[in-house]
């Protein structure tokens, strides 16, 4: 399969991805997005609904009933909620999954009140004059020590209360998309609304290519992927495998690149099915996908946790080569291309 054959998807998964990056989707906030790709979905022609849980559960149809495949990406991502109102009327956070407030901040946030509207502001370290702070550079950043500044003329707790701001509100961090001449993908949650993205690709080529898979297929978008649970439900009667297509992960002492996909052998939760592994690969080299093989120390998936409630599946995980994970993320075009290559030739 020549590369060309798939640039259209490939543009058109980019294009969907950058719609989703910008829809605010913090683990608990989700409906918005989810609704989104629900209807993404059925306009390709396919039968999707939300779970009560709130993800996104897709079929694709197949022949074969009994051994079908399960995808699993996730839409929600990180996030911030607001732990207190402090005296000054600035807002202490706490986090929503693996937010970091080393790379959080000075980024603009937004703060979604429960009946009171949003409001914005900036996530700064306290006291975050360096011409006034003698200690700016050797203060540890953490959730105690930033704050968020709200754009509103507020000067002390009851200033803020009046907004409709109050304790359990979610705050949103601006992703800051970025797509590049060189096919570069820059963004905050690249994890995993990459994938979701590419999901959607994948659906897109079976509708114009009038594609049945040899097996039922199913995609299973969850929203508490960060937290832990977002796999946990949801797998349709029949599936005897279910893959996660998340993040591949780029750094030291790994293989992949951003212009490659890369299976996972093992991560945190232990080693993924071997014949899962080894079919993926066959499969890789089969399609022309360029690939890599890695062993990721710390990290979970949402197929870790459809196992872990109790289902019986083999299990894999793939994804596109990211950059600075759980920061300003990285990727690649080709990346991409390549998940969805390994895909077709895998799933189809």
């Amino acid at each position: 399969m020549e590369k060309t054959e798939l640039k259209q998807y490939t543009d058109f998964l980019l294009k969907e991805t950058e719609t989703l990056l910008n829809i605010d989707s913090p683990t608990g906030y989700t409906e918005e997005a989810a609704a989104w790709v629900k209807e993404e979905f059925e306009k390709l022609g396919f039968d999707a609904k939300i779970t009560n849980k709130g993800g996104v559960l897709v079929s694709f149809g197949g022949e074969d009933k009994e051994n079908g495949l399960l995808l699993e990406a996730h839409l929600d991502t990180l996030g911030g909620m607001v732990a207190e109102i402090k005296g000054n009327g600035r807002l202490r956070l706490t986090n929503l999954g693996g937010m970091n407030p080393n790379n959080a901040e000075t980024e603009n946030v937004r703060v979604i009140t429960k009946f009171d509207g949003t409001y914005e502001g900036t996530f700064q370290l306290c006291n975050a004059s360096i011409h006034v702070n003698g200690e700016y550079n050797d203060t540890k950043r953490d959730w105690d020590t930033c704050e968020v500044v709200l754009d509103e003329d507020v000067k002390e707790k009851k200033d803020t209360e009046k907004l409709g701001i109050a304790v359990g509100d979610i705050v949103c961090f601006e992703p800051n998309v970025r797509i590049t001449k060189s096919g570069y993908i820059k963004s905050r949650f690249l994890d995993d609304k990459l994938s979701v993205g590419i999901l959607l690709g994948l659906a897109k080529y079976m509708q114009e290519n009038r594609v049945i898979p040899k097996r039922a297929l199913y995609a299973h978008i969850t929203v508490f992927e960060e937290v832990g649970h977002g796999g946990c439900g949801n797998v349709p009667e029949g599936c005897t495998e279910a893959i996660s297509v998340d993040m591949g992960c780029v750094g030291e002492g790994l293989e992949c690149t951003e212009k490659q996909v890369s299976i996972c052998a093992k991560d945190s939760g232990g080693p993924y099915s071997y014949p899962v592994v080894r079919g993926l690969i066959e499969a890789a080299k089969n399609s022309g996908a360029d690939y890599a093989v890695d062993i990721y120390p710390h990290y979970g998936s949402d197929v870790e946790a459809t196992l872990g409630a109790g289902n019986d599946l083999r299990h894999g995980l793939i994804g596109a080569g990211v950059y600075a994970s759980h920061g300003y993320e990285r990727s690649h075009r080709d990346g991409a291309e390549n998940v969805l290559r390994l895909l077709i030739a895998y799933a189809l």
